[in-house]
This record gives C-alpha cells, sequence and structure tokens, in this order.
C-alpha cells in the first residue's frame, strides 16, 4: 500500500464522536422519560422512547416552527 492510499484510507474513516453524543443523549431521555412513567408498561415505552429520542427532538422542533 502506498503512502497515498494510506492517507486517503485514514481521511476516510469516521472518527465516531456522534456515537457519544446519540449515546449520551439516549441516557438524557431515558431518564427523562422513566421519571414519567408510572407503571411497568411506561417503562418499557420509556426504554423505546429513548431509542428514538431524536425523533421526538426533531418534532418538537418543526412543532415550535410550525406558524399558527
Amino acid at each position: 500500500m502506498t503512502t497515498k492510499e494510506k492517507e486517503k484510507r485514514a481521511l476516510a474513516r469516521p472518527s465516531g464522536g456522534m456515537d457519544a453524543v446519540y449515546g449520551i443523549g439516549m441516557v438524557g431521555a431515558w431518564v427523562y422519560f422513566f421519571k414519567q412513567a408510572a407503571d411497568n408498561q411506561e417503562r418499557v415505552l420509556a426504554l423505546l422512547k429513548g431509542l428514538v429520542w431524536p425523533a421526538f427532538l426533531v418534532y418538537g422542533l418543526f412543532k415550535s416552527l410550525e406558524k399558527e
């Protein structure tokens, strides 16, 4: 493998920084949704909501930008 090929390969690799942001956000979402849960069924739903927290974030953003 030549030096140029090594440089291209090194530049093409993702850093993985967004994985950490998503993971921290997921834990935060679990804490938030678990505090609101009253029974076991809602706790299971809180786990599922925590996995897709960006969807709730984007929905809330669009809802706030919506003009009446």
